[in-house]
């Protein structure tokens, strides 16, 4: 019997990885308007009614495939700035793992140009405040505290306002420009708010 519920779990779970793979290829080279739920059923080699079994509707599993690209670059950040750095080097080591992580292919497309359109700011803002924002924050203020100048700034707005540096290298770095002046533009800019 426990083998059946496993193998049951087992095709759950291929079928559902099936589907955002699918999907997120799809979403990447075709953009979410371009997407139709036929060309990625078809892509995933699943029926219209698996589709519908583990997801709402095109919506929904395009909010699960950008959940996953936002799950993935703040893994990737926490990788890279782990507790044992001093709090500005964990805070420069996670902006620059954040623009490497955003520039796995389709990456920028799917969070930052996608992701507002389909699903609004406000769901956007949410996520990224549980993942890449929230290590953001938790670090700023870290690296603000331990360089005693946090006392009376507006963390959030200083966050938020940092974040869409962070963006905007991103879209810049997708776009062809050189990394490394991102990823040095971008220490400079860590250094500089938090030391002067």
């Amino acid at each position: 019997m426990q083998s059946t519920a496993r193998t049951n779990q087992d095709r759950t779970e291929k079928t559902r990885a099936a589907l955002l793979a699918a999907a997120r290829a799809l979403f990447i080279s075709k953009g979410y308007a371009g997407t139709s739920t036929p060309e990625i059923v078809a892509a995933a080699g699943i029926t219209r009614g698996a589709l519908y079994h583990h997801f709402e509707d095109k919506c929904d599993l395009f909010r699960a495939v950008v959940t996953e690209e936002a799950r993935e670059v703040a893994r990737a950040i926490e990788g890279r700035a782990p507790d044992t750095l001093p709090p500005l080097e964990a805070l420069v080591a996670g902006g620059v793992a954040y623009l490497d992580a955003m520039r796995e292919p389709g990456r920028t497309r799917l969070l930052l140009i996608e992701a507002p359109a389909v699903l609004g700011m406000a769901e956007v803002r949410a996520l990224d405040e549980s993942n890449a924002a929230r290590t953001l924050g938790e670090g700023l203020t870290a690296a603000l505290s331990q360089a005693g100048r946090d006392a009376g700034l507006p963390l959030a707005a200083l966050t938020d306002l940092l974040s869409a540096a962070f963006d905007r290298a991103a879209l810049a770095i997708d776009s062809g420009a050189d990394p490394a002046d991102y990823r040095a533009a971008i220490s400079a800019l860590i250094r500089r708010l938090v030391l002067n």
